[in-house]
């Protein structure tokens, strides 16, 4: 009589909490890599970017991978590449000389190549940060730079910035774009952290009530001081 009730109450127990002794526990959310495993490479720097010395090029024909290259371009304003040799790269844009490589390859080599031309690294790219940051300024950037990282380059938000509003100032042919990001909610991990471009301009904002509250607190002294006469 004891033992079945005990065992009436074992399963009490399992059907109450919806699981056994010996049961596993659900596995923990892990994050997962979404990138294609064949992603194209990444433009670091506007469409009409004109190539220069020092630079990084990723070369690329179409399902020719002998012909596919990473390249710098030297000094002089050229890259070397397979079959056709010396190129000019520098004062041409990626779409210019992306062009240029298939036509040469297209006069004896290959039947219509697919071309694309990818800034990889530019020596000559640089973004101005300014407003409320510490140290305000022209930096170089390389690779891939985002907001966050722009701003740490100006070493991070002054006393006063207001991180809520951050400006980036584009300018893609003759139009001038502008979008304001919360830097706070990037830092939380809340909002996507964009992607800066060579020649981008990034403002922090200054936060009108702690202006006001650092003057108030600056003209205490000279208060108390009137007091005194």
């Amino acid at each position: 009589m004891k033992a079945s009730f005990a065992a009436l109450a074992f399963l009490a127990l399992v059907c109450a909490f919806g699981n056994t002794p010996s049961s596993a526990a659900a596995p923990s959310p892990s994050f997962k890599d979404t990138a294609p495993a064949t992603a194209a490479p990444v433009s670091l720097v506007p469409d009409d970017y004109k190539i220069g010395p020092q630079d990084t090029l990723d070369v690329s024909v179409f399902q020719v991978a002998d012909l596919s290259k990473t390249v710098r371009v030297d000094t002089g304003g050229t890259i070397f590449l397979p079959l056709i040799g010396t190129v000019t790269a520098t004062g041409r844009t990626a779409k210019e000389l992306s062009d240029d490589v298939a036509t040469e390859l297209g006069k004896k080599y290959l039947n219509d190549p697919l071309v694309t031309v990818t800034v990889k690294e530019s020596a000559s790219q640089k973004v101005t940060i300014d407003g409320a940051v510490v140290h305000p300024g022209i930096y170089p950037i390389s690779g891939q730079t985002t907001l966050l990282q722009a701003v740490a380059l100006a070493q991070g938000p002054a006393e006063l910035a207001d991180v809520h509003q951050v400006a980036i100032f584009r300018t893609q042919g003759d139009k001038r774009l502008t979008a304001v990001f919360d830097l706070a909610a990037i830092r939380d991990g809340k909002a996507g952290d964009p992607r800066i471009l060579a020649n981008d301009i990034v403002i922090v904002e200054t936060s009108r009530g702690r202006k006001f509250l650092r003057g108030l607190r600056d003209t205490i002294p000279l208060i108390q001081m009137l007091l005194f006469f």
